[in-house]
Order: structure tokens, then sequence, then C-alpha cells
């Protein structure tokens, strides 16, 4: 199992706070089923130099290794890209892919999306260099217009949920099983931030979904998140690859 969204760098952004909260983190993940992490610290490119960025994660991927033990979830560092007006002219914008894949994860403001920012969607996305990946769509989805993810869909940009979208109530639970069965989610991610009010959930998702909607469901889902890190390149070995997804 993949989780493609965690705050576990210690001391980048909002997320842990040090090498010991990380450990922790990492091993919840591994009992929950979780083999690979991604690591996704916020990046604010209205407010912080690309190459600040870089070297702030370089360093917290350095405090990190040492704890990187052989029962803990192998790691790609990647990043969370923050939105703005402009961004489709974002000069080294593939330097925040995630490992060696194409994945780009981008947040977007929390309010209704116009169309000129799915058009700077699209416009990146068109180039072929990076394939956007939607963060926690889960978050959009009471500011965005009925359709919303249809053209975005329609030019290959996937979507992440967070593993609490599968956890809430009733009518919540189930509009995140639609989505996921009408295709408009792609990957879970855990969004942990600490071992406190931010723990990870991803494993309870897991549950939810394959009580919901079988095992065979689930597995399938769930092996689809390997091929899209195909070429993933993780700290210490090669993520599992499937050939049988069609790009």
């Amino acid at each position: 199992m993949i989780d493609f969204h965690t705050h576990i760098l210690p001391g980048i952004d909002d997320g842990s706070a040090d090498v010991g909260e990380s450990e922790a983190l990492l091993s919840y993940l591994a009992v929950q089923g979780v083999d690979t992490v991604a690591l996704t610290p916020h990046f604010y490119p209205q407010t912080t130099e690309l190459p600040r960025f870089l070297e702030e994660r370089e360093a917290a991927m350095e405090k990190l290794k040492p704890v990187l033990k052989k029962e803990l979830p192998d790691v790609i560092a990647g990043a969370e890209v923050y939105y703005y007006q402009g961004i489709s002219r974002m000069a080294d914008l593939g330097q925040l892919r995630l490992g060696e894949t194409k994945l780009l994860m981008i947040e977007m403001p929390m309010k209704a999306w116009s169309e000129y920012m799915v058009k700077e969607l699209l416009d990146i996305s068109c180039r072929g260099s990076v394939r956007l990946m939607l963060a926690h769509i889960d978050r959009y989805l009471p500011m965005q217009k009925p359709g919303f993810l249809e053209p975005l869909l329609g030019q290959g940009v996937l979507v992440q949920a967070n593993a609490d979208f599968f956890l809430g109530g009733f009518l919540q639970t189930r509009r995140a099983l639609k989505m996921l069965t009408d295709g408009e989610i792609h990957v879970l991610g855990s969004d942990c931030h600490n071992t406190g009010s931010r723990r990870p959930h991803i494993g309870q998702a897991v549950d939810v979904i394959a009580e919901k909607l079988g095992d065979d469901f689930t597995k399938r889902f769930l092996d689809r998140g390997y091929h899209w890190l195909h070429k993933a390149a993780p700290v210490r070995k090669a993520t599992a690859e499937d050939d049988s997804w069609n790009t």
C-alpha cells in the first residue's frame, strides 16, 4: 500500500517536529500495511524560493535516513505545491515531482476554482513533462460546481483523496465511495502531520473500501498506485511495478 500524501519530513513545515516523531509516524503506517510513503512537505512558491526549499528538503531527508529501518516503509521525496496565479509559467516546476516519476502534487485554494485556474492546470498537464495530482480533493468539494473535475480528468490529471474522507458519517463515506467507483479518485493519502491530532488513518480507510466494495476491487485500486510510481526511486529500493495497467 502507498501513502501518497504525508508531512513526515522533520522540521520542514507544519508536519513532524523532529526525527523521533517522523519515525513514529512511519511505524504507524507500517502497522497499517503501508510499504511506500510519499514525503510531500508544503511548498509555497509565492513566499519561498525553490533552491531554498530543495536545500531544506534535502537536509530533512538526511536527518531521516538514519532511522529508515528495514521494517519501515520506503520513502520518496516530493512536495505539495500550492497553486498561485501564474504557476503554469513557473520555471523548474519539474524539480518538485515525486521521486523520478512525472507526478506533481498541487494543492488548490480553498475556494471555487475559476476557469482561469483550471486552464492553468490544463496548460501544465498538456505539456507532458509532469502528471498533475490534485491533493486532498475532498476538501474542495463543498465549494465547487457539479462536473468541475471533468475537464481535468479528461486530460489525465490524477486525484488524491485523504483517508479521512472515507471515515466520516454515512453521507460523506457514500460520496467518497461513489467518487472512487466513478474513477474520480485515483490514490489515497493519510495527510498525516503528527502523532497527536493528525495521525495516519489510511489502513482504516482501506478497510472501509474493502468492506463496501470488496477485496478484488480494493486490490486493483491499491495495485494501480504502484503503477503511478513505476519509475520512482525510493531511498532504499525500487517500488513494485505493475505493467498490467494502462497509462
